[in-house]
């Protein structure tokens, strides 16, 4: 018996009309990466033969994004935006090879990121399980169902039609159970019920839910699956988006609570798709992590942190209003304080800066100690150039460290030193111009310009 095959079509060809924006629709970040990755994900999850997104003409864009993620994905262009029916067809010279009898093809929309892996395993098990199977489809309640397609059900769980907003009567407009665009369909059957799809509707489009129809007049069998609308959410706006992004991050936040992160305040934390959180991490209000941060165990982050491709090893501690840029790594044990910044540097095991510093293209030793207000001065306008601070050297506060530079193991550094040589270990540099004193002179000054000053008005 010949195992049956999976291929899994993304509709990807949507404008951003409603977005308002240069950007075509599927590739406005969610998390952090582009709505078409998550999808992209999603179905790579499934293991399919074959993997089709369909883009329109000039997402040129969207194809290089595809391509980065997974070049074996194959990529078409729907030459005219004549409706979903017609941008499937646009699809068929890839799925020359799904003609088998237990062959089924997932049809995705770039705008639903949400969807799950889970859920769509449950489509085509519904799909398997039916006699004469045609079409599976995806259903949600909405309370406000403009613009959503209606599920035209039948009992047992069976469906007799889609019918487009557009289209639907008063009646119809009434029901809840709202198509979403998610649906499998028996691959044997998939383009002769596309063929048979007209254009006579409202939009004078090829709706891909028309093989419903068509598929009951031909006596197969449809079905439907009903899932949250939380995760058949359509993305054609910004507020859309802005809603998306919330129940993503509710999603995330659930995930790494459950992991073992305290969140003092999760409404205010951020996460990104890729955000790895240790056991025992506790994280305050008001923390945002981008793309690529790795968090040890026991980390305490404290709040007003933003954080970026970064990786911070077990048991340090974060903030309050630190920021950590990419390239960037932090010790066990290590302290970062409040508005420190650090950008492409390493800070050893039990190092600390914990006041008003900025540290970057640096290596900072193991038991360091940075002082309040010390900058490295990597960027001469032209490089950047390294920094290197010695295991248990002593920075002192208002420090310069003039890169290339580099200041041995365990050496003291003078308050309000500017460094533009090396410094040998254990030694003590400073950089002071002499202090001078005048005696009474203020006194003097005072009395000079006294008369001068003007009284400020109240």
């Amino acid at each position: 018996m010949t195992k049956p095959k999976t291929a899994v079509i993304i509709l990807a060809a949507g404008a951003s009309t409603r977005m308002k924006s240069a950007l075509p629709k599927v590739l406005h970040p969610l998390a952090g990466r582009p709505l078409i990755e998550h999808l992209l994900e999603t179905a790579r999850g499934l293991k399919p033969e074959q993997l089709v997104v369909v883009v329109g003409p000039g997402m040129g864009a969207v194809a290089d994004a595809v391509a980065s993620v997974a070049a074996s994905v194959a990529t078409v262009v729907q030459d005219e935006p004549l409706g979903t029916g017609h941008a499937v067809m646009a699809a068929r010279s890839e799925l020359e090879g799904f003609n088998g009898a237990e062959d089924r093809v997932l049809i995705l929309c770039g705008d639903t990121p949400l969807v799950t892996g889970e859920s769509l395993e449950a489509l085509v098990q519904a799909l398997e399980e039916e006699s004469s199977p045609a079409v599976a489809v995806l259903g949600m309640r909405v309370s406000a169902p403009h613009q959503y397609g209606r599920l035209v059900t039948i009992e047992g769980g069976g469906l007799e039609a889609i019918v487009e907003d557009a289209d639907c009567t008063p009646e119809e407009r009434q029901n809840e159970l709202c198509n979403s665009g998610v649906m499998a369909v028996a691959a044997k059957h998939l383009y002769p019920l596309l063929e048979a799809v007209s254009n006579d509707n409202a939009k004078g489009e090829f709706y891909l839910t028309d093989m419903v129809a068509r598929a009951r007049e031909q006596n197969l069998t449809c079905v439907y699956r009903e899932v949250a609308e939380s995760e058949l959410l359509g993305i054609n706006s910004r507020e859309e988006l802005a809603r998306a992004e919330a129940v993503l991050q509710g999603r995330l936040r659930a995930e790494a609570m459950a992991g073992g992160v305290t969140m003092t305040d999760p409404e205010t934390v951020w996460l990104s798709f890729d955000t790895v959180l240790g056991r025992d991490v506790t994280i305050e209000p008001h923390v945002f992590f981008g793309p690529g941060v790795t968090v040890g165990d026991g980390v305490c982050i404290r709040g007003f942190c933003h954080m970026e491709g970064v990786a911070v090893a077990a048991d340090a501690v974060i903030g309050p209003f630190a920021r950590l840029r990419p390239e960037t790594t932090i010790g066990r044990g290590a302290h970062v304080g409040n508005f420190v910044e650090i950008k492409k540097s390493e800070i050893g095991e039990g190092a600390k800066a914990n006041h008003l510093s900025y540290i970057g293209d640096a290596v900072v030793g193991a038991a360091a100690n940075i002082g309040a207000g010390t900058i490295t001065c990597n960027y001469d306008g032209f490089t950047k150039s390294l920094t290197e601070i010695g295991q248990g050297t002593f920075i002192g506060s208002n420090t310069a460290l003039v890169a290339p530079v580099k200041v041995g193991a365990g050496a003291i550094v003078g308050a309000g030193s500017v460094i533009s040589r090396d410094v040998a270990a254990e030694a003590l540099a400073m950089t002071r111009a002499e202090l001078t004193e005048q005696a009474g002179w203020a006194a003097g000054y005072r009395e000079r310009h006294g008369p001068k000053k003007t009284k400020k008005k109240r």
